[in-house]
């Protein structure tokens, strides 16, 4: 199978809203109001979190069908920590990004422990979302 790419657009609301396009839909990015945002959307740092989660469900309901269980439903819940000093421009050893993020997810199915360590860990392996937050990914910004 060959490489797929995948595409948005984006443009500026204001100096927290940014309005993102993909396909035909529309995601609003913004800050909370106590960092000076307009709160008409979750943060950036809010969407990664729900991009990982997106994909460990569609990952979790291929393998569930792979390994022949039935998977009801998963559910999710994510949290990371993150330093705000360097966002701010601060002086940090810390990096900007999330130092860690801690997903449980609790599926609805009829498996053992065993089977579910099983599963969870060829999720992990699988997901594309957890891939790029786990390892180097290559990200060139330039001027358009």
């Amino acid at each position: 199978m060959s490489a797929v790419s995948f595409k948005v657009t984006a443009s500026s609301e204001n100096p927290t809203k940014t309005v993102v396009r993909a396909r035909n839909f529309e995601m609003i990015i913004d800050e909370p109001r106590n960092l000076r945002g307009t709160d008409a959307g979750p943060n950036p740092v809010e969407y990664v979190l729900g991009a990982l989660a997106g994909c460990l469900n569609v990952v979790g309901h291929v393998v569930a069908r792979e390994m022949g269980f039935q998977l009801r439903g998963i559910t999710f819940e994510l949290e990371g920590d993150l330093d705000p000093a360097k966002f701010m421009g601060k002086e940090t050893p810390s990096r900007a990004g999330y130092s860690e993020i801690r997903v449980k997810v609790k599926p609805d199915c009829d498996l053992n422990r065993e089977q579910l360590e099983t599963w969870l860990h060829t999720i992990e392996s699988r997901c594309p979302v957890s891939d790029n937050i786990s390892n180097p990914t290559p990200v060139k910004i330039s001027l358009g």
